[in-house]
C-alpha cells in the first residue's frame, strides 16, 4: 500500500493549528503559498488570527531540525513544504489564483512522487469540486466536528411512556423516580411522560438525577416579565432561565422561535423583579459574536454602545419590546449599568459575577472563543447561549463544528447546565413559512 502524502489548504491550519499532528504516520506537504496566506491572518484578534500565529511557531521550531523544503521528521510521518510546476495546471484556470497554486502544488507532487498517494485536504467545497474535476484525492478536514451528524444533536427532550398510574402520581405531587433501565437521560433533560393506556394522558417534567424524584413543570400562567410561553419547549426555556441553580443554559432554535426573547424576559425579571426573591442578579449583560468573531469593532466615532447598535439592534428591539412604552427606564438602566451592552471583544480579561450573560448568535462562536468567555464567568453569574446552528455567518465553521454545538455537546451531562431546543417559530405567520419554506 502506497504511503500517503497529505496536502493542507490554508484554511485546515486557520481552523486547526494542530492539524499537522492529525494524520497519523502520513507525511504532510504544505504549499508555498499556504504560507503566504498564513501570514495574512497573523495580525487578526481572533481565533483564526490565533490559529495563524500558533502555526508560524510550530513551523519555525519544526525548522530547527532540518529544513523544510527537504522534510523534518513529525511525531510520526515528515512534513515538507513544496513549490509547484504552473504547467502542471490547465490553461482554464489561473496560475495567480491562489487556491489553484495550492492544487497546483498537489498536481505536481502527483507527477513526481510516484510511491505516494496523494490527496489534498481543505474545508473549501468549492476546492474540492475543482479537485476531483481534476483527478486529485480530496477530503473534508473534519477534526473539529462536535456530533457526525447535527441529527443527533443532544435536544434536551425525549418523550417516554409509563403506567398510567405514574401521570397520576406526577399531579398529586407524589414523588416518582426513573431508574436507568427505564431510559437513560442526562441531569436536566425534559420529558413528556405519555400513559401507555391512554396516549392523550401526558405529564411534562424534568429530570434531575435518579437519586432525586422527576420535577413536574407547570405551566407559567401570569407570564415572566409579562412574556407567557406559547409551547412546552418554550416553558422548558423559562423553566431553565429561572433556576438560579442552573448556571449555563444554552437555546437553540430556527428563527422566530422566541429564543433571545425569553432569555431577555427572564433576565430583566431576576435583575429588576418587583419582589426580593426576583433580585438574583444585579445586572443583565448582553452580546452577540460581531462578525467576524473577536474583530475590534474598530476606531469609529461614538461609544462603544453606539458602535455596537448596528449588531445589536435585535437586542435593542426586544428590549423595547419588553420595556413597552417604558423607555426612560430602560434609558436609566442602561446609564447605571445595570443593563450592560458589550462588546465581545472586551469579555477576555474580565471576571464577571452576579450577572446574568445573554449571548446571542452564539453559533458564530469557535470552541476557543466560547471557552474564553464561559472562564470568565465570576460566582453568582447565569449564562445564557442562544443561537441558530443553521444560520452560521462565520466562514470556517459549520453545524457540526461552531462553538454553541461543541457545549451542548459538552455539557449535557453536567448537574450545572441545561439545554433545550425550541422547534416552533411564534414570531410571526410569515416567519414560521419563511423558516421552514426558504
Amino acid at each position: 500500500m502506497n504511503k500517503k502524502t497529505f496536502v493542507l489548504d490554508t484554511n485546515v491550519l486557520l481552523t486547526d493549528s494542530n492539524s499537522i499532528f492529525n494524520f497519523g504516520d502520513a507525511d504532510i506537504a504544505l504549499p508555498l503559498k499556504v504560507l503566504d496566506e498564513i501570514d495574512k491572518h497573523k495580525k487578526r484578534q481572533d481565533s483564526v488570527g490565533m490559529h495563524a500565529r500558533n502555526i508560524i511557531r510550530k513551523l519555525d521550531e519544526l525548522r530547527s531540525q532540518g529544513n523544510l523544503f527537504e522534510g523534518v521528521d513529525l511525531e510520526s510521518g515528515r512534513l515538507y513544504v513544496k513549490g509547484f510546476d504552473p504547467f502542471q495546471l490547465p490553461d482554464d484556470l489561473d496560475v495567480e489564483n491562489p487556491d489553484n497554486q495550492i492544487i497546483a502544488t498537489a498536481l505536481s507532487l502527483k507527477q513526481t512522487s510516484k510511491k505516494s498517494k496523494i490527496i489534498l485536504v481543505s474545508r473549501d467545497i468549492n476546492m474540492r469540486v475543482k479537485c476531483d474535476a481534476l483527478s486529485i484525492e480530496c477530503e473534508d478536514y473534519s477534526n473539529d466536528q462536535v456530533v457526525d451528524d447535527i441529527e443527533g444533536l443532544y435536544t434536551g427532550f425525549i418523550e417516554h411512556l409509563v403506567d398510567d398510574q405514574i401521570i397520576d402520581s406526577i399531579y398529586k405531587d407524589e414523588d416518582v423516580f426513573l431508574d436507568k433501565s427505564d431510559a437513560f437521560l442526562q441531569p436536566n433533560q425534559f420529558i413528556m411522560l405519555i400513559s401507555n393506556f391512554n396516549d392523550k394522558k401526558t405529564a411534562l417534567v424534568r429530570f434531575v438525577s435518579y437519586e432525586r424524584p422527576l420535577k413536574k413543570i407547570d405551566s407559567i400562567k401570569k407570564g415572566i416579565w409579562g412574556i407567557r410561553p406559547k409551547n412546552k419547549e418554550q416553558n422548558f426555556a423559562l423553566d431553565l432561565l429561572m433556576n438560579p441553580d442552573i448556571p449555563l443554559v444554552t437555546i437553540i432554535g430556527k428563527a422566530g422561535s422566541g429564543k433571545t426573547l425569553l432569555a431577555l424576559a427572564a433576565g430583566l425579571q431576576q435583575c429588576f423583579g418587583a419582589t426580593a426573591n426576583d433580585s438574583h442578579y444585579s445586572r443583565v449583560i448582553v452580546t452577540k459574536p460581531v462578525e467576524p468573531v473577536g474583530k475590534d469593532i474598530g476606531f469609529l466615532p461614538g461609544t462603544m454602545e453606539e458602535k455596537m447598535l448596528p449588531w445589536l439592534a435585535p437586542i435593542q428591539d426586544n428590549l423595547k419590546n419588553l420595556m413597552g412604552n417604558d423607555k426612560l427606564t430602560l434609558d436609566m438602566y442602561i446609564d447605571e449599568g445595570k443593563i450592560e451592552i458589550e462588546a465581545m471583544t472586551f469579555i477576555r480579561g474580565r471576571s464577571i459575577a452576579n450577572a446574568f450573560i445573554i449571548i446571542d448568535e452564539a453559533q458564530n462562536m469557535t470552541k476557543h472563543e466560547i471557552k474564553t468567555v464561559l472562564t470568565r464567568v465570576g460566582e453568582g453569574t447565569k449564562i445564557i447561549l442562544t443561537g441558530d446552528i443553521e444560520q452560521i455567518d462565520n466562514v470556517y465553521l459549520d453545524e457540526t463544528t461552531n462553538g454553541l454545538t461543541y457545549v451542548i455537546d459538552r455539557f449535557k451531562e453536567q448537574n450545572s447546565s441545561g439545554h433545550i431546543t425550541l422547534l416552533k417559530g411564534e414570531r410571526s405567520k410569515v416567519a414560521t413559512l419563511a423558516a421552514r419554506l426558504l
